[in-house]
């Protein structure tokens, strides 16, 4: 589970009194090939990464259902930006088994379950966002409408799963 900041460029009147670049922030779900499965939708980026996680995480638990994936016993890697208790315990409930990486500034965290080894497979999801780098469109978000960005995103992700066919 990874953060996106896509930078987004909207027409001057739409931006309210705001004089730096508008981002937005998208949590994405690839598997241990560094294959897209899911995507929640997309956030302002001027919140943290936790901003709500948790109906994030409920949209694309409900389109890993819709789609016939099951997501008890999933493991999830995260880094540090996702560090919270909350979201331990909601991906506990869903019997979704979290790696999240301990956060230091959260102070000592007593029977955290982390391990260092099988977080160093969080690059899949890192090599699998490098291939924004290579769709311009998305790299720059220009689309006014969540929508068509969603829409073009899901056209990459095609793109990608038909190159590793």
């Amino acid at each position: 589970m990874v953060v996106i900041h896509v930078v987004v460029k909207k027409e001057r009147q739409q931006v309210i009194k705001q004089e730096k670049k508008l981002t937005t922030n998208n949590i994405f779900l690839c598997d241990n090939k560094g294959q897209m499965i899911a995507m929640g939708s997309p956030k302002a980026g001027n919140h943290n990464d936790l901003y709500e996680i948790e109906e994030v995480l409920k949209e694309i638990l409900a389109l890993l259902e819709e789609a016939g994936i099951e997501h008890k016993g999933l493991f999830l890697n995260a880094d540090a930006g996702f560090d919270s208790k909350s979201l331990r315990e909601f991906l506990e409930s869903k019997e979704i088994i979290a790696n999240i990486k301990p956060n230091p500034r959260n102070g000592k965290q007593p029977d955290v379950y982390f391990d260092e080894e099988l977080y160093k497979n969080r690059f899949k999801i890192e090599q699998a966002n490098g291939w924004l780098d290579g769709y311009k469109g998305l790299i720059m978000r220009y689309e006014y409408l969540d929508v068509t960005w969603i829409g073009m995103l899901l056209l990459g992700f095609i793109s990608k799963f038909l190159k590793k066919v």
